[in-house]
């Protein structure tokens, strides 16, 4: 099967919200996959029909080849979720939890192992109060594995972590899918998707804005660098023009913040620079960076990625 997750025309609405607008999309076998948008994208809610727990007011889904409104309770039994917010029993032990889950499933994995492959085995007669929140999120991915699934989902996996926890889960994540496990996840991270994911679909108000490889979609960019610069009063109109002139783009923010996207050109960011000082532009602040996923997603959508 080439593809785990087919999705076509897909629309759903709450009264007369309209949550994700027919979208389309394929997940292939044995990728990791990543839906980017902010919080009110339609994410979750596009995870939620892919998984059976909530049926579509328009379009088509297929999950390992079988259409979700017919055949969900299969679907369900061959693939593991982990939700953005997981409540457990109080009074289980986490290997208690997980042969409980188990026992749910015709095919399941020992306890154990499950908790040695998410580093939690020294853990095993804890309960889940007593985790960090890196060991809850590490927990939960080791509960969507119990009955060895050929598609995991995880929607925003390290939301809330530090630095330090989401990249274990990172790896955690790596690890899932070097067994051959395909994955779909989402996130608002930018780092996280560009680090993770081999192909991209980015979401925002409702709608599928692209779908592409990281590289690919940083590489449509006609720009090279990103300059941002926080002013302490707004550009005049010389000011921009000539700011224009050397730029792929200039996008006005809140904040007298300005980006700008450099061409190609040979010595472009030396001429912003330059433009800069000469214009007697007045600085607050100033940063140059290479182009990156959320540049891709400012020129995309027009906003900035919000949590």
């Amino acid at each position: 099967m080439d593809e785990a997750v087919r999705v076509e025309g897909l629309t759903k609405r709450f009264g007369s919200f309209t949550a994700v607008s027919d979208i389309s999309f394929t997940v292939k076998t044995g990728e990791i996959f990543g839906i980017l948008g902010p919080n009110g994208a339609g994410k979750t809610t596009t995870l939620e029909i892919i998984e059976g727990l909530q049926k579509p007011s328009q379009g088509q889904v297929t999950v390992l080849g079988m259409n979700v409104l017919k055949e969900s309770a299969r679907i369900k039994s061959r693939i593991g979720v982990q939700l953005q917010s997981s409540a457990y029993f109080d009074y289980l032990s986490l290997r208690e939890l997980l042969v409980l889950m188990g026992s749910f499933y015709g095919r399941r994995v020992d306890a154990d192992s499950l908790l040695n492959t998410v580093g939690l085995l020294d853990k095993a007669k804890s309960r889940v109060a007593k985790l960090s929140g890196g060991q809850k999120q590490r927990f939960t991915v080791a509960a969507s594995l119990v009955n060895d699934p050929e598609l995991i989902i995880l929607d925003e996996p390290t939301i809330g972590l530090d630095p330090q926890a989401r990249r274990h889960l990172w790896e955690l994540i790596r690890q899932v899918h070097q067994r051959g496990v395909t994955v779909m996840l989402t996130t608002h991270y930018m780092d996280e998707a560009q680090v993770l994911c081999q192909r991209l679909a980015i979401m925002d108000h409702g709608q599928l804005v692209a779908v592409d490889t990281p590289q690919n979609l940083v590489g449509r960019l006609q720009a090279t660098y990103t300059v941002k610069l926080v002013l302490t009063q707004a550009l005049n109109g010389a000011q921009l023009e000539a700011l224009q002139g050397l730029a792929a783009s200039v996008q006005a923010l809140e904040g007298n913040t300005y980006i700008l996207r450099l061409d190609k050109t040979p010595r472009a960011l030396d001429k912003a620079l330059d433009a800069i000082v000469q214009g007697n532009i007045s600085l607050e602040h100033l940063e140059v960076a290479p182009v990156t996923l959320e540049d891709v997603f400012l020129e995309l959508t027009g906003t900035e990625l919000r949590d």
